[in-house]
């Protein structure tokens, strides 16, 4: 899935929506002393009154927010695993009776129960619905609608969310006027920030893949490894944090961690080149062959292939890895790169990154920024000066 498969999904999970139609909800409830099932309840999801609808709605949404290989990962199942979740989840996909189903989304449960001890108590939440996708824009001189004609996607969603606490609380009674103290024993169930969960299948574009799942972490840059691998089983992943570690380790071990600051940005510039003229519906990636040959035309002579190879080797032990290269550029929005010395701290955009050099003078090291005008610094402008020379000198 690609971030606009995943962004048009979520969209549908609003109440009273003709393009999504879930059948059925499950809830699991699991006790953190003994990670046993205390409770599981299945019920149609029109059964729901309008505000349940809209604290799951909304739970969904959140489960599917945020960005690809950040938040969001779309995980390959392993090959022959034990006990598959892939099969498990195509069965409970095709089962029409819902006593199979639910007995099936059990069987992903006990796969949780065998693998951790919750550290408070749980509440497993699927839904089985249909997401019915229209096959062309809305055209008004068309007698057909663009509702006429759709692909449907079935399709099984797990949120996974934590209990809290009931607050104690001192009420107010208007009609007794008096205080009175409440405290509710029932756990609240957290639906405003689930703590993992996954789609089932992938979606792209108008096809389904029941070889993918979509597994959404709780947190940015910290999936959870063991739910991936021995619940999903699906196969080890990285973040884009990862990659882009990898990726300067690799480039560190090739330059000999020597690159001036026109060569890192020519190098940022050629990938971000790449992603731009990609026409693939998929993003680009980076193998140790088109590493080669964005350094070279970065202004690196002395790098061959084989160099590289041997880094991916030594770096992340398997020469044929690929890197993601969105994972690699740094991030616009965050204003990018980061410039660290003991005197200061600065941020500044890979595209201006070549106007910044680190020179020598007198013994002495020196960050030089070229800019072409006047510099301001909280409302004053900087007078010029001579390279190396104090004002009184002058």
């Amino acid at each position: 899935m690609n971030k606009k498969d995943v962004a048009n999904i979520r969209k549908q999970f609003k109440i009273n929506n003709d393009l999504l139609k879930i059948s059925n909800i499950f809830n699991v409830y699991i006790m953190k002393e003994s990670s046993d099932i205390y409770h599981h309840q299945s019920q149609p999801f029109e059964m729901l009154d309008d505000d349940q609808k809209e604290l799951f709605m909304g739970n969904f949404k959140k489960l599917l927010a945020g960005n690809l290989d950040e938040k969001l990962f779309e995980l390959k199942f392993q090959r022959d695993a034990a006990n598959s979740s892939q099969l498990i989840l195509h069965q409970g996909l095709l089962n029409a009776d819902v006593e199979g189903w639910k007995e099936q989304m059990l069987q992903i449960v006990g796969k949780m129960l065998l693998t951790r001890q919750y550290e408070m108590d749980i509440v497993v939440t699927f839904i089985r619905g249909e997401y019915l996708k229209p096959t062309k824009r809305r055209n008004d001189e068309a007698e057909e609608s663009e509702r006429d004609t759709v692909y449907s996607h079935p399709f099984i969603l797990c949120s996974i969310n934590n209990t809290q606490e009931p607050k104690k609380e001192l009420l107010f009674d208007y009609v007794e006027r008096e205080f009175k103290y409440n405290f509710v024993v029932d756990p609240i169930i957290n639906l405003n920030a689930p703590m993992g969960g996954f789609l089932f299948p992938c979606f792209t574009d108008h096809a389904a893949d029941v070889n993918h799942i979509l597994y959404s972490s709780g947190r940015v840059y910290e999936p959870d490894h063991q739910f991936i691998e021995e619940v999903l089983n699906g196969e080890e992943t990285m973040t884009a944090k990862d990659d882009k570690i990898v990726f300067e380790e690799i480039i560190k071990d090739v330059t000999g961690d020597q690159l001036n600051t026109s060569t890192l940005s020519n190098v940022y510039e050629e990938i971000n080149r790449m992603i731009v003229e990609n026409e693939e519906e998929e993003q680009p990636k980076l193998d140790s062959i088109d590493v080669a040959r964005v350094l070279k035309m970065s202004g690196l002579e002395d790098v061959n292939t084989e160099k590289v190879e041997t880094s991916f080797k030594k770096i992340i032990d398997d020469d044929k890895y690929e890197i993601k290269a969105n994972s690699v550029l740094p991030k616009f929005t965050s204003k990018s790169i980061k410039i660290n010395t003991k005197i200061a701290n600065i941020s500044i955009s890979p595209q201006d990154l070549r106007y910044v050099k680190q020179v020598q003078l007198s013994g002495k090291r020196y960050l030089m920024i070229e800019v072409e005008e006047d510099t301001v610094i909280e409302g004053f402008t900087m007078i010029p000066e001579a390279f190396g020379v104090k004002p009184e000198e002058e």
